[in-house]
Parts: structure tokens; sequence; C-alpha cells
């Protein structure tokens, strides 16, 4: 990955971390992350997973205005020992594995323009704090997103990093999880848009998948529309469990480096999630063999 540079005022350093220079930010800027922060609060309470909603409450990130990277990370750490680091834009897969491996999370400190509220393409600041941030409040997320970190050093060079990539994918940024509440949200690329927050809960049309580890990583994604597909995990200390205890070296020798399954492909074998319901039922739609 590239990155791009947007607010930067020096060249990155070796581990692409820059700093935020947060007093330069503009009056519209801020107002840019108060005007996101109220249209996602309308959606989000009866939609967004407990662990969501409790981190943005413990880091109190509806202070007003874009977060300071220094003093959100000093109440981040006393949680789960992750920091914010702030870099310019996207980073090399190893730098990125890197700062997940040692608790750091890097997000990019510019924010979108006012023409683009609805969509941005690479993660903003807005994105990277408001989506993800929270999440690392939980304790057992925060361990899991180090073991993916530390996951991603190790796969260097395997050839499968695409896959890996549709971990991160499906779950850190358009994880489900079918809480005791019903289905949930705790994705980041889900919270951080109003639209995909209704959509992935309310609408009919996509398919909800249970999570396996194997069938996830074989599966494509979308990156310029909602997903097709969700998958929903059933607790995190599941998702953790079941990462940790995969052997990934026998895995990426089967996978290849390549998707076997579109992200709109259902098998047989899935367990669907049926809309409005936590019972699982064959949802129906096209059948790979």
């Amino acid at each position: 990955m590239t990155a791009s540079y947007h607010r930067a005022s020096q060249p990155p350093s070796a581990d692409y971390t820059i700093p935020q220079d947060w007093e330069d930010y503009t009056a519209q800027e801020h107002n840019t992350w108060n005007i996101l922060y109220r249209r996602l609060m309308e959606v989000l309470p009866k939609r967004a997973d407990t662990a969501f909603l409790e981190g943005l409450k413990a880091l109190d990130l509806n202070k007003g205005g874009i977060p300071h990277f220094g003093r959100l990370s000093d109440e981040l750490e006393k949680l789960t020992g992750w920091r914010v680091v702030a870099v310019p834009g996207l980073v090399p897969d190893e730098v990125f594995f890197d700062h997940l491996a040692n608790r750091r999370f890097p997000a990019g400190n510019f924010i979108r323009q006012p023409d683009q509220l609805n969509y941005i393409q690479e993660p903003d600041v807005f994105h990277d704090v408001f989506g993800h941030v929270p999440m690392l409040a939980n304790p057992v997320f925060a361990d899991y997103m180090e073991a993916y970190g530390k996951g991603g050093l190790r796969a260097l060079g395997t050839g499968c990093l695409k896959n890996l990539a549709a971990l991160y994918w499906y779950t850190v940024e358009f994880g489900l999880i079918n809480s005791s509440e019903g289905m949930r949200i705790y994705g980041a690329g889900i919270v951080s848009s109003p639209a995909e927050s209704v959509f992935s809960i309310d609408a009919p049309d996509p398919n909800r998948i249970a999570y396996d580890t194997e069938r996830l990583m074989r599966t494509d994604y979308r990156i310029d529309d909602f997903q097709q597909t969700y998958f929903v995990i059933d607790s995190y200390e599941d998702l953790l469990e079941k990462t940790l205890n995969t052997d990934f070296g026998p895995l990426y020798e089967r996978l290849s480096g390549g998707f076997d399954y579109t992200p709109e492909t259902i098998l047989e074998t899935d367990k669907v999630f049926t809309q409005g319901t936590q019972a699982y039922a064959n949802k129906g739609g096209r059948f790979a063999s």
C-alpha cells in the first residue's frame, strides 16, 4: 500500500508516524467531526454493540471536535495498553502490522472535506478514531488486534496477504456480532457510515453468515459498495480463541493467495442468519459446490 500525504507538516519517520498537529485543525474541520458524530449517534444506539458504545463513553469522544491523540492515548493506555499514532494515510503492510503488534493504532491525521461527508475512499481521522478506537478499549478485542498484527508479520512473504486482509475486512472493518441483544455492529467500516449501519442490521438483502476463519479468508470483498456478506461472531472471546488456535501455516498452503468465493456466494454448509432473528436458517441464494 502506498501512503498518501494530506496534512503532514514533515516527512514521516521510518514507521510512518508524524505529528498530529492538533492545533492546526480549523474550526471547519472540528465542526466536520461534530456533524459526523451527531449523524452516527442518530442510528447507532440500537444497532452498535455494547462494547463499541461503552468504548465511546469511556474515551469521551464527544468532547467536541477532533480528539487530541496524546490525551486520547493516555486514556486508552490505562484501559488496554494501546496508543493512537498519527500517520499521513495508508502505510505499507509491514509497518501496519508492526504498529498493531506493538499496540499502536495508526490513524490518519486528516479529516474529509464537507462535500465528502457521505463517503471518502481513504480512511480519515473520523473513520480511524471514531470507528476503530472505541473497540480498542475492550480488553479482548484489543488482544485480537495485537494478535492480528503479530500474525501479519509472520504472514509476510507467504503470498496470502489478500486472504489475511479479508480477515481484517470482515471482522475489524465489517464485523457483526450475535449478541444477547440481537444482531449488532462492531466493525469500524460500518459504525462510521450511517447508511451502512442501517443496511447491515435492518436490510433483508445482505447475507449474514456465521464466522468461520477459513471460509471467511476464501471470500473476496467489496470496496466500492455496501457489503453483500457480513460474517457474524458469537463473542470477542470466541473470535480471539478461533484465530489464536488456527494453524495459519497449513491454511496459507491451502489458500494459495487467491479467493474461491465471491462476496455473494452462499455455501450449503454456511449457517446463515435470517433477518430479525438469532436462529440459523438456510436463507437461499446462489450456492457453490
